[in-house]
């Protein structure tokens, strides 16, 4: 009877233990897509009326939308950003580079486990095993090793191999075919995908969706015309929604968290319609035109209803949030933020201000533009600010000296925060640059300054 009596007490309790290990969800998957050139007006959730978005539209109706999510103004300088967690003071070098001493996400999500992937523009270093070396088992890419034609027929590199198309198939696509892929093959273990999109960067050629496609056009010279914008724009989304509709074909859609945000704003030749009103890309710009970008999130396991979010978002925050989705320690020195109890539905430590280091060093030029904000007020290091509800766009600078009320205790706060990066900036890595300028452009001479 006793042995009886151990037994049937052994199976319950291993029945509970069962029990509780199912209800106890796995690690997350997560799928991070980066829009190339994409501000946050092109989005039709986020009250943009000129692009079709039919699937950011269902994430962020079902996910969390956030209406102000902020990065560097240009491709590499967010790049960096996001994949380190730390402002471009402390680590930017120069265009087209990651200095190969950062741990990035891919390095923090590796360590832990996860099988990683990048697929889409690399845009971080020319050397064949980087995106290894920065912690991505595999990898789809444009603009790795070279620089070949990127849409109709491209070239594309697998894990540093150079592979060119000519049969009429189109790189965003193939892109995507390797994105499925990656999934399905990883479908058991949990999976971390790195996904900076090529779409929707200029040239603005057609897509096989354009009436005027052509399978056979070669090279970024043709078919130019800024009304493909909107076939790109609809054709970005198409690929978000084949990247959803395999992930909840496998099963595994619940527990991915899958968010999208843009790189910068969009190409400053594309003007769309934006609550109600005409909306200029900024791309390159330290006003909002150039930083404001579309984020959302979606995670049916742990979002269960539709919400908007207006806290301050940085692209220095998604390695700290990964981290923290992925239970992983968030490294100590770095700049980011956490966004994940947002996701959860709790309040969390939101933002109180938003910092910017901007150098681009794309050509031999070593300006900075250099900026607080808190969604209010706009503080840059040579003392122009702006009231942002009053002059979004900013137009016109106000006279610190005379503020008074908020507007003076919203610049007496920024610049506290200048006050933190004074003496962030490592010498060496100017002295780096330094070295380097001899390879790159001569700067442009400079105009007269307008106000940015």
């Amino acid at each position: 009877m006793k042995a009886l009596l151990a037994l049937g007490l052994w199976l319950i309790v291993t029945a509970l233990a069962s029990g509780i290990a199912a209800a106890q969800p796995s690690k997350p998957n997560v799928v991070l897509f980066m829009a190339d050139d994409f501000g946050y007006e092109c989005v039709t959730a986020n009250g943009g009326q000129s692009y079709s978005t039919p699937n950011l539209d269902r994430l962020a109706a079902d996910g969390v939308r956030f209406e102000n999510c902020h990065v560097q103004p240009l491709c590499t300088p967010t790049r960096v950003q996001i994949m380190t967690g730390s402002y471009n003071v402390r680590n930017y070098l120069n265009f087209g580079s990651l200095p190969r001493s950062e741990t990035t996400f891919g390095h923090l999500l590796k360590k832990a486990g996860y099988a990683t992937g990048i697929c889409g523009k690399w845009q971080l270093g020319h050397e064949k095993d980087a995106p290894r070396h920065f912690g991505f088992d595999e990898a789809c890419l444009w603009q790795h090793t070279r620089r070949p034609p990127r849409y109709a027929n491209p070239g594309l590199e697998y894990n540093g191999e150079e592979k060119d198309f000519s049969g009429g198939e189109y790189g965003p696509e193939l892109v995507n075919d390797f994105a499925l892929d990656f999934i399905t093959r990883h479908k058991d273990h949990s999976f971390f995908l790195y996904y900076p999109m090529i779409l929707t960067h200029n040239p603005f050629q057609p897509t096989p969706d354009s009436p005027n496609w052509d399978p056979e056009a070669e090279g970024e010279g043709v078919n130019q015309h800024e009304k493909h914008f909107a076939d790109m724009t609809a054709w970005m989304d198409k690929m978000v929604g084949r990247v959803d509709a395999k992930l909840a074909e496998l099963g595994i859609r619940d527990n991915t968290l899958l968010m999208f945000l843009g790189d910068n704003g969009t190409n400053g030749g594309i003007t769309s319609r934006f609550q109600g009103a005409d909306y200029r890309g900024g791309k390159g710009s330290t006003t909002r035109h150039g930083t404001h970008v579309p984020l959302i999130a979606s995670w049916p396991a742990m979002i269960k209803e539709g919400r908007v979010s207006r806290d301050l978002v940085s692209s220095a925050d998604f390695l700290p949030t990964l981290c923290e989705a992925a239970g992983v320690p968030v490294p100590a020195g770095i700049d980011g933020v956490s966004f994940l109890p947002q996701l959860h539905g709790d309040r969390g430590a939101p933002r109180e201000w938003l910092y910017c280091w901007y150098s681009p060093r794309q050509k031999a030029d070593m300006t900075v533009r250099e900026f607080a904000f808190d969604g209010n007020y706009k503080l840059y290091r040579d003392g122009r600010f702006f009231d942002l509800a009053a002059d979004p766009d900013e137009t016109a600078s106000l006279e610190v000296t005379c503020l008074q009320g908020p507007a003076a205790a919203g610049a007496e706060k920024l610049q506290s925060v200048l006050d933190q990066f004074k003496d962030a900036r490592p010498a060496e890595l100017d002295r780096q640059f330094e070295r380097k300028k001899e390879t790159l452009p001569a700067a442009k001479p400079k105009k007269k300054r307008q106000v940015q």
